[in-house]
C-alpha cells in the first residue's frame, strides 16, 4: 500500500469515528424529555392511543 492510500484510509476512518463519537456523546448527554403523567395533561391531543 502506498503512502497516499494509507493517508486517505486513515483520514476517512478518523472522520467516521469522530462523527460516531460526537453523535453518541450528544445522544447520551441530552436531558430526558418530560412526559405527561396522565391523560388530563394531554387534553389538547385529538388522537389518543387505546390500550
Amino acid at each position: 500500500m502506498n503512502t497516499s492510500a494509507l493517508i486517505t484510509m486513515l483520514v476517512a476512518q478518523g472522520i467516521v469515528v469522530s462523527f460516531a463519537c460526537y453523535f453518541f456523546y450528544k445522544v447520551l448527554t441530552i436531558p430526558p424529555k418530560q412526559e405527561p403523567d396522565s391523560y388530563n395533561e394531554n387534553d389538547d391531543e385529538l388522537v389518543r392511543q387505546n390500550d
